[in-house]
């Protein structure tokens, strides 16, 4: 997810004070906010936030 859908979906759920984060900063405040664990980018090869919108891009490899 790009950072524009990443800002558009806080807005959307009402969160401020969101410039100046980070994408994961962002994306982890959208995931309390959502009612999940704020976890982006910790999980190695599973993820049980089944209901999470970020999963695929947190399970996804980074490039380094």
């Amino acid at each position: 997810m790009k950072m524009q859908e990443v800002r558009q979906k806080a807005k959307a759920l009402g969160l401020r004070d969101t410039f100046g984060l980070s994408k994961a900063a962002l994306i982890k405040k959208i995931q309390r906010a959502e009612g999940n664990f704020d976890c982006f980018g910790t999980a190695k090869d599973y993820c049980d936030q089944l209901e999470c919108c970020f999963r695929e891009d947190c399970l996804t490899p980074r490039k380094s």
